[in-house]
């Protein structure tokens, strides 16, 4: 991560942490990460690369998980119509032979 710096509030950084705020703004302390005060009025603390890293897979999941899940609705949907065809096909072959 060459560059990169990700900025977080003590509030985001306790959802990557899984924690309350109060615990990650003294996790933050005590590992020592960059604070500065923005210019809406929040402190952030700039994440070191593996925090960073940890935030970027968290998010690349989700995504992930996003898409599986609309694809896969996507899939049940074909399944149902060609489920409604493959019942009716039977029918209408006897009607075209009948």
């Amino acid at each position: 991560m060459y560059g990169v710096q990700i900025w977080l509030t003590y509030d985001e950084l306790a959802v990557l942490m899984n924690c309350d705020p109060a615990v990650a703004r003294g996790s933050a302390a005590a590992i020592q990460l960059d604070r500065r005060k923005s210019r809406d009025g929040q402190t952030r603390v700039k994440l070191t690369p593996s925090l960073a890293e940890a935030l970027l897979e968290r998010v690349l999941r989700q995504r992930l998980e996003q898409e599986a899940a609309a694809h896969a609705f996507d899939l049940r949907a074909v399944h149902d119509r060609l489920a409604r065809h493959s019942v009716a096909l039977p029918r209408l072959r006897s009607v075209i032979a009948g």
